[in-house]
């Protein structure tokens, strides 16, 4: 008897544990974020030039369409993540660098040190912080990110920052065409051409960009990506 009784309860258990499991709701699973091509490994051919960009996510949005369009023609590498401010830049450089060769870099600073942060370097409205960057220092700082990159020897190709539409949150439209013509000093100076994105875009941000957004549709990044790689192509003929 005993026996019969420890086996229904046995049962009970298993039975209660079933009916417990049964009742809690089912966990979503996570779905992780797939990898951004933009930053995929590449595998250079050795008869082939080597590009780097730098660059905020703007640039990240146009490197597979640069990719593509030299094809064949470059090995086209990026850094390995959001180029952000110029302080950014200054710590990097050397990294981003490393010791390899580069025949071209394409690259821009200035999204990142217009825009308004907080104390905690939260991106805030204009009226709530102090800019990330203030112009005086990213001129001070793009200075001495040239001076870094003309030591490499590669043939350098400065793209200047895209227009700041109305609505976005952070940022003062205007300011872009005003710290680009800091930069376009600088690049006088060291006679480095300009990849003009910003003429390109302005006369056509409704078409290329995003609402009230400092980034671009697919189609958009695509058109600034045959952009940089028609200046990558000049930059290697010469």
């Amino acid at each position: 008897m005993k026996t019969a009784q420890l086996f229904t309860a046995l049962l009970l258990v298993s039975f209660l544990g079933n009916l417990a499991s049964a009742q809690k709701p089912a966990t979503k699973p996570v779905r992780k974020r797939a990898p951004n091509p933009a930053f995929a490994t590449v595998t250079d051919d050795p008869a082939l030039p080597r590009v780097l960009l730098i660059g905020d996510s703007i640039s990240i949005g146009y490197t597979v369409d640069v990719r593509n369009e030299l094809d064949g023609i470059a090995n086209v590498h990026r850094i390995p993540t959001n180029g952000g401010p110029t302080t950014r830049g200054l710590q990097s450089i050397d990294s981003w660098l490393g010791e390899s060769k580069w025949d071209v870099i394409h690259f821009n600073w200035g999204l990142h040190d217009l825009k308004f942060v907080n104390a905690k370097a939260q991106l805030v409205d204009p009226g709530e912080g102090e800019y990330q960057v203030p112009i005086d220092d990213y001129k001070k700082n793009l200075t001495k990110l040239v001076a870094r990159l003309k030591e490499t020897d590669a043939k350098l190709i400065w793209r200047n920052t895209t227009p700041v539409p109305e609505g976005a949150k952070g940022r003062i439209p205007g300011d872009a065409a005003k710290y680009n013509a800091v930069a376009a000093e600088i690049m006088k100076k060291n006679n480095i051409p300009t990849d003009d994105m910003f003429s390109f875009v302005k006369p056509q941000m409704d078409k290329l960009m995003l609402p009230a957004n400092v980034h671009f549709t697919k189609p958009g990044s695509a058109a600034l990506g045959k952009q940089a790689a028609n200046e990558i192509k000049n930059a290697l003929k010469k």
